[in-house]
């Protein structure tokens, strides 16, 4: 009994420091479980990437995505492409955020034709201010077509081209966005560019460059978005043939985010236009500015 007695008192010590030592780790894993991520973050509503971020609040992300042609034709609003084509749109970006409201970024895309070699390839880098109720972005963006090649012709009696013109070469834009949130879901999108487009040699219009200016207003509720775009060309330098001519377009977009991650966009480029299509005219063909009405349904897996 003495022994047994002499055990159990040897033991205390032992029991009391296992019950220190269960308590501590149970208040461990809850500090641990509650601890915010610090190799995260949220880039946009619902998206959350890796990256890196310093212990003075800045951070480095890395994101990539795939846009419908209906879905790219309102972010690249500089620059029209046929939004009715067989063409898919690949995109990545770097986020650097230098404080919770100063953001730079620096993108690529390249938009590609099935089974066709030829694409058209775009870079932007700018900055975006956000204060949390409004936003200012400014950027510098370019586009290409590597090794001078036509854009394939995906439609009957319709060539795909930039800005409807089929001998597009290159284009810089500087360009700037603001957005006004009214609430948690809606708000009012702005956006303005100008630019220069250049034409491959040779090209049929017989001019080099033309500039370009563009204006976007967009509005959002909830799953629901709209936008209007609108742009001007003109020849740089006078001599060609059109010279004096200037072109103008307009178009219209709905866009209906669905619950089981669909989307379906519905609208028409050149609602409006200053032309009658890729005709030949006593001053030598035009751009193409036919109307073009869509229904684009796009679903991801």
């Amino acid at each position: 009994m003495r022994r047994l007695l002499s055990l159990l008192t040897m033991l205390m010590p032992l029991a009391a420091a296992g019950q220190s030592l269960g308590g501590d780790t149970h208040a461990m894993a809850q500090r641990l479980l509650n601890q915010a991520p610090d190799q995260v973050t949220e880039v946009s509503p619902g998206v959350v990437v890796p990256l890196w971020r310093g212990a003075d609040g800045q951070w480095l992300a890395l994101r990539a995505d795939e846009q419908t042609p209906a879905s790219a034709q309102r972010k690249d609003a500089p620059l029209s492409f046929h939004v009715v084509d067989a063409s898919s749109v690949v995109s990545t970006g770097l986020n650097y955020g230098l404080d919770p409201h100063l953001q730079l970024h620096a993108d690529v895309s390249q938009r590609s034709w099935i089974n066709r070699s030829p694409r058209v390839v775009g870079s932007e880098v700018g900055a975006t201010y956000n204060s949390g109720r409004y936003s200012l972005g400014l950027s510098v963006g370019a586009a290409s077509t590597p090794n001078n090649s036509t854009l394939p012709r995906v439609l009957p009696g319709a060539a795909p081209g930039v800005n409807g013109l089929y001998d597009f070469d290159s284009s810089a834009h500087l360009n700037a966005r603001g957005r006004l949130a009214l609430d948690s879901k809606s708000g009012i999108d702005l956006g303005a560019s100008v630019g220069r487009i250049h034409l491959l040699p040779g090209n049929v219009l017989g001019i080099n460059t033309l500039d370009q200016k563009a204006l976007s207003f967009g509005v959002d509720h909830g799953p629901l978005s709209g936008s209007i775009v609108g742009r001007t060309m003109q020849p740089t330098i006078p001599g060609g043939l059109n010279a004096d001519k200037r072109w103008t377009s307009i178009d219209l977009g709905v866009t209906w985010r669905l619950p089981w991650q669909g989307e379906l966009s519905i609208g028409a480029q050149n609602v409006w236009s200053s032309g009658s299509g890729a005709v030949n005219t006593p001053a030598g063909p035009e751009p193409d500015q036919s109307r073009t009405p869509y229904v684009q349904y796009h679903q991801d897996l």
